[in-house]
Order: structure tokens, then C-alpha cells, then sequence
């Protein structure tokens, strides 16, 4: 089977033009087949504070009002992911933006209220695989904004992580998938003031006792449960490191 590499990156990444223009260097440099997925969350909120629009958000989740749901398409689909597209194109790589409406890539459901109501937020029912694979054999490079779409007529935005696991999985019949989470840490870290204590391998009866512990927290819960699950599902190798080093070994590698 061919490789395919999915590099999901933060937004803080993306939004700034030193840490962006590293990243296009080097996810161009990545040789054969790959998909770029990206958030853009504090591009959201300063566009929301322009307009007048109050963010709110809940354990680091936003609520999406529909006035938020209009910035964020905005911001997300257009200012975000055109700029990263012009950027690699630039660069000779011949990338398509893509929101999940876009060719029914990606359906989502609005998701359900419980304690908090998300409002247009989606949890992602459906990944078309098979369409990807179509443009990716093509020599298209997809960059995917993190949004969904409920076949209603509706955009859901949507966790950018979520996004990347779920097109992991959906693309593990047709590549050998490795699954890239990108930000601003070396990776997962035992100790959050040493940017140097990076766990090299993470397993999940290691996770779990890291969470009992204290030692894992907060966002990377959430992020580390989606790689359990790409694992799970087929996904050949997740690995979590810093967005300088994805042509590098470094990184904490998340394994069954």
C-alpha cells in the first residue's frame, strides 16, 4: 500500500507569517502522497472582536451562535485556508481548499444538547474516503478547513482534531495512513514547564495512568483519545510533535 501522511496543525501555527511560512516550507518538502488539516480559532476570535460578536467559550470549546458560525466560515474557509493554499501553490504543490460541503467530503450532526448547548457545532457521522483518494491519486493536495456541513444546508464547525482522526480512518482502506498532531510542543510532556520531558511513547495503559496522575490534562486528553482511536481503527502511526519537526523522528508516538 501507498503512504499517506495527515498533518494536522494548530492555528496558532497557521496565523502567524514566521510560523506558517516555516510549515509550508516543510510540508511541501514531504515527499508523495498528503493532506494538510488546520485550525484558526484566535484569527476567529480577533475577526469576532472587529465585528462587535462576543466569543464565548466552555473548557476551551466555542460556542457557536449564528453569528459566530458566519466568522468562523468566514475565517476558516476563506482568510485561513486560502492563505495556506496560495502559500503551497507558491511553493509548486498544487493544493485544494476544502470544507466538509465541499463534494460531501465530510456530513456531520449538530450536536446534541446536554449541560451546554454548542449551538452550529458538529460531531462528524461521515468522511467520503473514497473521493479524497480520488483527488489525492490525482496529485491534489487536500487543505481542510475545520468545518462540517449537516446535508440541511447548514455549516457545522467543527474540532479541528476530530477532523484530522476521522479522515485517517476514512483514508486507511486506500493508503498506510501516519497521522501528524502539530503545535507548539515537542510533543506529549511529562512535566508542561520542561519543554524537553517529551514521552517518547505512549500506550494506552501508560495514558491512562498519566491522567491519573495529573501529568496528562486539559486539551491533550481529547487530542490523545482521537489517536488511540485512529490506532484502533487502522491508522498506521500517530505521532505528536512540534510543527518544525514534521520531517523529523521527534515527537511522542502514540502506540496500541
Amino acid at each position: 500500500m501507498e503512504k499517506l501522511v495527515l498533518i494536522k496543525v494548530g492555528g496558532k501555527i497557521v496565523e502567524e507569517e514566521k510560523t506558517l511560512h516555516k510549515l509550508l516550507e516543510d510540508f511541501s518538502a514531504i515527499k508523495g502522497y498528503k493532506i494538510l488539516v488546520h485550525g484558526g480559532g484566535r484569527s476567529a476570535t480577533k475577526m469576532s472582536e472587529r465585528l462587535g460578536i462576543e466569543s464565548k467559550m466552555v473548557d476551551g470549546r466555542r460556542i457557536t451562535d449564528k453569528a459566530t458560525l458566519d466568522v468562523v466560515t468566514m475565517v476558516y474557509a476563506g482568510l485561513v485556508n486560502k492563505n495556506i493554499v496560495a502559500g503551497l501553490q507558491a511553493k509548486g504543490v498544487n493544493a485544494l481548499g476544502l470544507t466538509g460541503a465541499d463534494m460531501n467530503v465530510i456530513k456531520s450532526a449538530r450536536r446534541p444538547v446536554k449541560d451546554i448547548d454548542y449551538g452550529f457545532v458538529g460531531d462528524v457521522e461521515k468522511v467520503d474516503g473514497q473521493i479524497l483518494c480520488s483527488l489525492i491519486k490525482q496529485g491534489i493536495v487536500p487543505v481542510m478547513a475545520p468545518l462540517t456541513h449537516d446535508k440541511k444546508g447548514s455549516m457545522l464547525n467543527t474540532n479541528a482534531d476530530t477532523i484530522a482522526g476521522e479522515v485517517a480512518k476514512a483514508l486507511t482502506p486506500f493508503f498506510d495512513v501516519t497521522l501528524m498532531f502539530c503545535f507548539e510542543k515537542k510533543g506529549v510532556l511529562l512535566d508542561e514547564h520542561d519543554d524537553d520531558s517529551v514521552i517518547e511513547k505512549i500506550t494506552p495503559e501508560i495514558f491512562a495512568d498519566y491522567v491519573n496522575q495529573k501529568i496528562i490534562q486539559g486539551g491533550m486528553i481529547p487530542k490523545l483519545e482521537n489517536a488511540f482511536e485512529a490506532i484502533e481503527a487502522g491508522v498506521k502511526q500517530v505521532v505528536i510533535t512540534h510543527a518544525s519537526e514534521i520531517n523529523g523522528n521527534k515527537g511522542t508516538v502514540v502506540v496500541k
